[in-house]
């Protein structure tokens, strides 16, 4: 299979990640060799302490020795949050014709995230984006903590339902997308917390754009910040409000 001519912007936003990211970047940059140079790689650094910032930009500067895809590290002066960290990493997309962004735990792994990226089409009839999406199904490999599998099917319930989308992971941490098809979307968009990537799909269907849920490999990496209890039902906070903003977006559309 011949290997796309598109480029894309590869964003991986952090808070306090230094710990699990020193495995995963290495691997990250050497999968995205194969792609000669049509990758760049941005670690965005959302707010993290002085002392982590220091550690992220060893890790990062270090690397960069013998991968130019690599980036220099982006520093935001607060925490924004997962979608501030990921927009702000896209702003600096630099003409990319697609945006990505995946989760620095490596529970996508380079070669998922290689296999994804060498889905994307140089042409199609209708932008489309590529969503990596936890399903078991023949062939792939999902290792999850029950508790954490069973919150998703709610939430991914909860999305379908208030939504009225057929999606079935909306969550996964590796995405793809068109850049025109985010710039189209981008001044409506609100949420920067970790449901920003529903509002995100929500308003990218709303303006035409298909959605392909990629089934990906995943393994659950320990250290994780998001708090079943509380984020959960900021999260749910989140998915309501974006059903009753979406009328307002098509009424401008």
């Amino acid at each position: 299979m011949s290997m796309p001519t598109s480029s894309v912007h590869l964003v991986i936003p952090c808070y306090q990640e230094s710990g699990r990211i020193g495995a995963f970047l290495p691997d990250l940059c050497r999968a995205m060799q194969v792609f000669a140079g049509r990758v760049r790689i941005q670690v965005v650094e959302d707010g993290s302490s002085a002392a982590e910032v220091q550690r992220m930009r060893e890790i990062v500067e270090r690397l960069r020795v013998d991968f130019p895809g690599l980036l220099p590290l982006k520093v935001l002066d607060r925490n924004l949050g997962k979608g501030g960290a990921v927009y702000a990493g896209w702003a600096d997309h630099a003409g990319a014709d697609w945006l990505a962004f995946v989760d620095a735990d490596g529970s996508c792994s380079a070669r998922e995230v290689a296999r994804l990226l060498a889905m994307r089409p140089d042409e199609a009839e209708l932008p489309t984006a590529l969503f990596a999406s936890r399903v078991k199904m023949l062939g792939r490999k999902v290792e999850r903590l029950l508790k954490r599998h069973l919150l998703g099917r709610v939430y991914a319930t909860l999305v379908s339902e208030l939504l009225n989308v057929p999606v079935y992971d909306s969550q996964c941490g590796l995405k793809l997308l068109p850049r025109l098809a985010f710039e189209a979307i981008a001044p409506r968009l609100q949420i920067m917390g970790f449901a920003f990537d529903v509002e995100l799909m929500a308003a990218l269907l709303d303006t035409g754009c298909l959605i392909q849920e990629v089934p990906i490999d995943w393994q659950e990496i320990p250290g994780g910040k998001v708090s079943l209890l509380r984020d959960s039902w900021r999260m749910a906070c989140d998915v309501w409000d974006v059903r009753c903003r979406r009328p307002i977006w098509r009424q401008g559309a």
